[in-house]
């Protein structure tokens, strides 16, 4: 029994080496690696700009989507000493126009998933107007684990009385930037860290464009569990 005991104690990992990774590189397997938990999250789309107004317009933006989520847990021994791994980039703010996507974050091609897509902008009018969020259901993701990141939220045009801009959608690790308010004339809220969609910029009357918020980066999480 004393020599099962300590052959099970043996084959049991005693300690953990977490790795947050920011930016794009090559990870090393530690050594006495047994297990490996991989957390990977896309960059966050960010919101829709508000095209510039004349008197009497207000114009707005959708928020961007949140980036997706994946994650696996594998052996070491599946795994290479190195792997490649891309850190998605958060999309950036464009005045007056659409936001652009989040990027993907990867490890390798064992786990991957998909940035959010940017939110859209409104034309500048008189009237009201909402436009849809933005939200892809279904991004490309790979992983034992999958969550799809949540939709940007609609903005509202109300003419003359200004408009209300849209919320990003939330990532797995990181919250969206909020809406911002009917009286208000401004570029959208960030994402936050990791993979938050950005905020909807927002115009009243007679203002230059605004860009939407960016979206959150992204990042990979490898938890390496040694013996």
């Amino acid at each position: 029994m004393e020599t099962l005991a300590k052959d099970v104690d043996d084959r049991l990992p005693t300690n953990v080496d977490v790795q947050v990774i920011k930016s794009s590189g090559t990870w090393t397997k530690p050594s006495g690696a047994q297990w490996v938990q991989i957390r990977v999250q896309g960059g966050g789309g960010a919101g829709g700009g508000a095209p510039l107004t004349a008197a009497g317009e207000s114009s707005c933006g959708t928020g961007g989507q949140g980036g997706a989520y994946a994650e696996s847990i594998l052996p070491a021994s599946s795994l290479g000493a190195t792997v490649s791994v891309t850190v998605g980039t958060g999309g950036a703010g464009v005045a007056g126009g659409n936001g652009n996507d989040g990027g993907t974050s990867s490890f390798g091609a064992l786990v991957s998933a998909a940035g959010g897509t940017g939110g859209i902008t409104t034309t500048a009018g008189t009237g009201p107007g909402a436009p849809t969020g933005t939200d892809t259901p279904t991004p490309a993701m790979t992983g034992q684990i999958q969550i799809a990141g949540g939709g940007g939220g609609i903005c509202a045009r109300l003419g003359s009385s200004g408009a209300f801009s849209g919320a990003g959608g939330s990532a797995h690790l990181g919250g969206g930037g909020a809406g911002r308010g009917q009286s208000t004339s401004a570029d959208g809220r960030p994402g936050k860290a990791y993979g938050g969609g950005g905020g909807g910029g927002v115009n009243a009357a007679s203002q230059a464009a605004r860009a939407g918020g960016a979206g959150g980066a992204g990042v990979v999480i490898v938890i390496t569990h040694k013996a």
